[in-house]
C-alpha cells in the first residue's frame, strides 16, 4: 500500500492538495482532493464509481471538492472543501479490505480531510472505513453517527425550493405547482414526500426500475414519464435534478419549460456560461451547492456529537440563505450562481483571514 502521487501544487485548479492512493492487493485506486482548508478541515463524501479513465476520475474529484468548499462556506460550517473518488465498480470490487485500505489513506492526512457517503458509498461503508480512521462522518446510528444523510439533504432542497418559489411567485410554498423530479434515489424519494405534503403535483422519472416500483407503491399519485428528456420537456413549474451532475447543458436548457430549477444533484451546470443562458430564458436557478447542503450539515454535526434537531434547524436555514442569494443576485444584476460564489468567497476570505492572527 502507498500513496503513489501527492502534490501541494496541483496547478491552476486552486486546490491545496491532491492525493492519489493505491493498494494493489485490494484493488483500491482512489483520489482525494482538498480544495480549501481556509475555514477548517476539508469535508466531503467519497464517490465510488466506474469512471472511463483516471482522467475522468480526477476531473470529477477536482470539480466536486471545489464545490464542497463553497457549499460548506454557505452552509455556515467551519469546514473547508474536499472530496474523494474511488475508481471502480462498487458492485464488483468493493470489499472490507479495500474500504479499510482507503480509511488508512484518509487517516494519513491527519485530519485535513473528513470523509462521508456519496454515490456508491453508504453508511455501512463508513462504519468499515472508521475502523482505520477517526476522520469519517455519515456513520450509523449504532456507532454514534447521523445515519442516512439524504434525509436532511432532501429537507434542505425543499427549503431552497420554497425560497425560489417565493422569489418567483410571491409565496414560499409549492402548493398547486407542478414539480418534475429527475431521480428517485436516496434524496429524490424524500423530496417527493415533502412536495406532496406541501400540496405540489409531482412528475418524476428514474433509470432504476426498483425506484419506479417504489414510487408506484408508495405515492401512486406521482405521474411517471419515460426519461429525463421527457421530464424536461414536460409542462412543469419546477425542475429538480436529483441524479448525477451536468443536468443543465446546451441540450437541456433550451427546451426546459420550468421557471425554477432547484434540485439535489451536484454540479448541475455542465459548463460556465450555462447560468447566464438560464437567466436569459427567465429561469431561476437555485444554486445546487446552496440548496443541497442539508446532507453535509447533517454529517458535519457528527463532529460535535450528533443531534438531529440541531442539524435539522441548521438545514432549515437553507431557506434564508437561498433568499439572501436571490436578493443579492437581483441587487447586483448577476445570475444567482454568481451571487452565491461571491458570498462563499467573501466568507472564506474574511473568516479564513482570522487564522493569520496567531495564538500562542
Amino acid at each position: 500500500m502507498g500513496v503513489f502521487a501527492s502534490t501541494d501544487d496541483p496547478g491552476s485548479t486552486g486546490h491545496e492538495q491532491v492525493v492519489f492512493c493505491q493498494d494493489k492487493q485490494s484493488g483500491l485506486k482512489a483520489i482525494i482532493g482538498i480544495y480549501s482548508t481556509a475555514l477548517g478541515p476539508a469535508l466531503g463524501g467519497t464517490r465510488f464509481y466506474p469512471y472511463a479513465s483516471e482522467e475522468d476520475a480526477l476531473a470529477d474529484v477536482l470539480d466536486l471538492s471545489r464545490g464542497m468548499a463553497y457549499k460548506n462556506a454557505l452552509a455556515g460550517l467551519d469546514l473547508g472543501g474536499g472530496k474523494a473518488v474511488i475508481w471502480g465498480d462498487p458492485e464488483q470490487i468493493k470489499s472490507e479490505a479495500l474500504l479499510r485500505a482507503y480509511g488508512r489513506f484518509v487517516e494519513s492526512l491527519a485530519g485535513r480531510y473528513y470523509t462521508a457517503c456519496d454515490v456508491g458509498t453508504y453508511v455501512a461503508d463508513m462504519d468499515v472505513i472508521a475502523r482505520e480512521t477517526k476522520y469519517v462522518t455519515g456513520r450509523s446510528v449504532e456507532h454514534g453517527g447521523a445515519g442516512d444523510s439524504s434525509i436532511l439533504t432532501a429537507w434542505g432542497v425543499f427549503q431552497g425550493m420554497r425560497a425560489a418559489a417565493e422569489h418567483v411567485w410571491g409565496t414560499p410554498t409549492l402548493s398547486g405547482r407542478r414539480v418534475g423530479v429527475a431521480g428517485l434515489g436516496k434524496v429524490g424519494k424524500y423530496l417527493t414526500a415533502h412536495l406532496l405534503s406541501d400540496g405540489a403535483e409531482v412528475v418524476a422519472t428514474d433509470v432504476n426500475p426498483k425506484a419506479l416500483e417504489w414510487v408506484r407503491a408508495t405515492h401512486p399519485q406521482v405521474e411517471l414519464v419515460d426519461d429525463t428528456a421527457a421530464l424536461i420537456a414536460s409542462d412543469v413549474d419546477v425542475y429538480a435534478p436529483c441524479a448525477l451532475g451536468g443536468a443543465l447543458n446546451d441540450d437541456t436548457v433550451p427546451v426546459l419549460r420550468a421557471k425554477v430549477v432547484a434540485g439535489a444533484a451536484n454540479n448541475q451546470l455542465a459548463h460556465p456560461g450555462i447560468e447566464k443562458v438560464l437567466a436569459d430564458r427567465g429561469i431561476l436557478y437555485a444554486p445546487d451547492y446552496v440548496v443541497n447542503a442539508g446532507g453535509v450539515i447533517q454529517v458535519a454535526d457528527e463532529i460535535e456529537g450528533f443531534n438531529f434537531d440541531r442539524a435539522k434547524l441548521r438545514a432549515t436555514r437553507i431557506y434564508d440563505t437561498t433568499r439572501e442569494i436571490l436578493r443579492l443576485a437581483d441587487d447586483e444584476g448577476v445570475p444567482p450562481a454568481v451571487a452565491a460564489d461571491r458570498l462563499a468567497e467573501r466568507r472564506m476570505a474574511e473568516v479564513g483571514r482570522l487564522r493569520t492572527i496567531h495564538l500562542r
